[in-house]
């Protein structure tokens, strides 16, 4: 699809209508089905496109509440969408009652006139980096054949970078909108997580869970950012000479392959052509992040609570056994264990400020490796968590820092895809997206 701003055009100026635009999406995401596809776990198709009807008359009154208005977005399975079950992408929760109010994030899409056309696919409870779902199938990256989407936000990926939604409402509670972003060629903003209400979006880790949207371009990132935050930053783009960008030698930049690497390296000497300072620094501490979370770190212990009830019962065997296998790792963290996990956050945000200085921004490889095959994946178990763990490392940083974060598409053509993570600590969001505005047209430059 065309960025949001064209599209609003389009709309203003008659050129197409809401009704027009939803029924393309919903052609589109009956041909990806037809050929196997998964993105979708359910589509409304007949309220999307009263919706969209409602919208054109709105409209032709004067009404148009945003940009957003008329345009097809995706919700991923964790929210509550009044009318709908909130499955999480599990057979687990999937006989529960239809949720009676929707989360805020949806009410302010809905408010700012989206036309919500239905629930995307997921890693179940969102406990992956991956984006398997071996109850309803597992998306794959339109960007690379037979390889993954990534996760947890996978199905709201594919409806965005296959043209079957504007927008695709997700979470980031270890790099789950970065990832897929990264993964599928398109742009994904975790912002600081308190920003963006979590009310209404079933939980994996609060002290780590962010909400978020994917998009195309950074543009509309901003503008989904405005509308799931109702704040309006200063996002005009930073001048890219004498920007002081961080770079780090050490964790990040560990194992990474040499596509992801050349188009990094590629990615920072453009950076440095167009008048960027780049200051290389070590980051040793970072080091200590897989020993801190060895037993499962946060987010086991904040899914274990949730997910004991029904792990101890006869739903247990409704979990994929992954998910399962990583919540349960949770049962043996003590509250002892838990405050010190909350402490040692606390003394590695203490030495990321330090470690950034003056930096305007911290760059880094969104994702260590290109996107995955699927099929050794699905087939290996101990090839899955080695996978998940080395996916996670880089986007799972900035959570644990309650950082802010945007993904951007660094690969050429030709080449599989590959993210540029542009990261700041928390509450640096503002200087983060005016940097990604510019870094965006440079490196769209030929």
């Amino acid at each position: 699809m065309k960025p949001i701003k064209e599209l609003a055009e389009d709309l203003a100026s008659g050129a197409t209508t809401s009704e027009a635009l939803v029924t393309a999406a919903l052609e589109r995401i009956s041909a990806h089905r037809a050929e196997g596809g998964n993105a979708y776990l359910s589509v409304d198709a007949e309220s999307a496109l009263q919706a969209a009807r409602a919208s054109d008359l709105a409209r032709a009154a004067g009404y148009v509440p945003s940009p957003l208005a008329g345009l097809p977005v995706s919700i991923k399975d964790l929210f509550d969408v009044t009318g709908q079950v909130t499955a999480a992408g599990s057979k687990v929760l999937a006989g529960n009652a239809p949720a009676e109010m929707d989360a805020p994030v949806v009410a302010r899409l809905k408010a700012a006139g989206a036309i919500l056309l239905g629930r995307t696919n997921m890693s179940e409870f969102a406990f992956s980096g991956l984006g398997l779902n071996p109850h309803f199938g597992s998306p794959t990256s339109p960007a690379a054949t037979g390889r993954i989407a990534g996760g947890s936000s996978s199905g709201a990926a594919v409806s965005v970078a296959e043209g079957m939604a504007v927008a695709g409402l997700g979470t980031d509670t270890g790099g789950s909108l970065r990832i897929p972003a990264a993964f599928c060629a398109l742009v994904g903003f975790k912002p600081t997580a308190s920003r963006v209400s979590a009310q209404g979006a079933f939980p994996l880790a609060t002290s780590l869970d962010s909400i978020g949207a994917l998009t195309a371009n950074v543009d509309d990132s901003i503008l989904l950012d405005s509308v799931l935050s109702g704040e309006t930053f200063d996002t005009r783009p930073a001048s890219l000479k004498g920007l002081r960008l961080a770079v780090t030698r050490d964790f990040v930049m560990d194992n990474v392959d040499a596509t992801v690497a050349a188009a990094f390296e590629r990615s920072v000497q453009r950076l440095t052509d167009a008048g960027a300072s780049i200051r290389w620094f070590d980051f040793p501490e970072l080091h200590e992040l897989p020993k801190i979370n060895a037993a499962g770190g946060l987010t086991a212990a904040e899914a274990w609570y949730l997910h004991q009830g029904w792990l101890s019962g006869e739903q247990a065997a409704d979990y994929d056994p992954r998910v399962a296998q990583r919540i349960r790792r949770g049962e043996a963290l003590s509250a002892a264990d838990y405050l010190h996990l909350l402490a040692q956050r606390q003394t590695m945000i203490a030495l990321a400020t330090q470690r950034l200085g003056d930096a305007d921004a911290w760059l880094m490889p969104s994702v260590a490796v290109v996107p995955p095959e699927l099929a050794p994946l699905e087939q290996d178990d101990a090839h899955f968590f080695a996978t998940n763990g080395l996916v996670l490392r880089n986007t799972s940083v900035i959570n644990f820092l309650d950082g802010c974060a945007i993904s951007l598409p660094c690969h050429v053509s030709g080449e599989l895809p590959v993210g540029l993570s542009i990261a700041g600590l928390k509450g640096q969001d503002a200087r983060v997206l005016q940097i990604a505005r510019s870094v965006e047209a440079l490196l769209r430059k030929p």
